[in-house]
């Protein structure tokens, strides 16, 4: 397999934080989404964002913003097919996606998913507390039974990955995928940086 792309995952409503974009938030002397782009960029062939609305908020990172193609919102799923349909018009076989809002991800994460894929190419990760569903090696050949899903009104990760026998990528460390979902959250952010 040759190198995937990546697609940081910024798609959602961040409801808890009161709105907005959380990979926007100040962490460090950078922001949450400045530290994903530094742990997924050198494990990837190419990097993309999948948000929606305005991409003009997302300029400094000169990053192709790719919405969203089903409507309301439909989840990380949503953002997986973005991603993938990017993959496609840049040659790629593979995508990977990450959380925006998830700094601390493994450094080998890309490698251990490509070692943990079934046969179609497709793994999700996990640690000790579970499946870290954002997380995961999407093949672009999979992707019209994923928009046939998404359309039918599928929204579960899981669901679609296990219905396609995805491998699993187990990671030891819970707190790699500690996410910020919370403004208690992004102060223990702080703590962990």
């Amino acid at each position: 397999m040759k190198q995937p792309v990546g697609i940081i995952l910024a798609g959602g409503q961040a409801t808890r934080m009161g709105g907005g974009d959380k990979g926007l938030l100040p962490l460090g002397s950078s922001t949450i989404l400045s530290h994903v782009i530094e742990r997924i960029e050198p494990q990837v062939a190419a990097l993309a964002l999948n948000a929606n609305g305005d991409a003009v908020r997302f300029a400094d990172f000169e990053l192709p913003v790719r919405a969203d193609s089903i409507d309301g919102f439909a989840g990380p799923l949503s953002g997986v097919l973005a991603g993938l349909d990017w993959a496609a018009e840049v040659g790629a076989s593979h995508v990977v996606s990450v959380a925006a809002d998830t700094p601390f991800f493994p450094c080998d994460l890309v490698p251990q998913l490509i070692l943990q894929a079934n046969d179609q190419g497709l793994a999700l990760a996990a640690s000790p507390s579970g499946r870290q569903p954002t997380f995961g090696l999407w093949p672009v050949a999979l992707r019209e039974d994923l928009r046939d899903a998404l359309e039918g009104g599928l929204r579960k990760v899981v669901q679609w990955t296990q219905a396609h026998g995805a491998g699993t990528a187990e990671f030891p460390d819970d707190a790699a995928f500690f996410n910020v979902n919370t403004p208690d959250d992004l102060a223990q952010a702080e703590a962990m940086l």
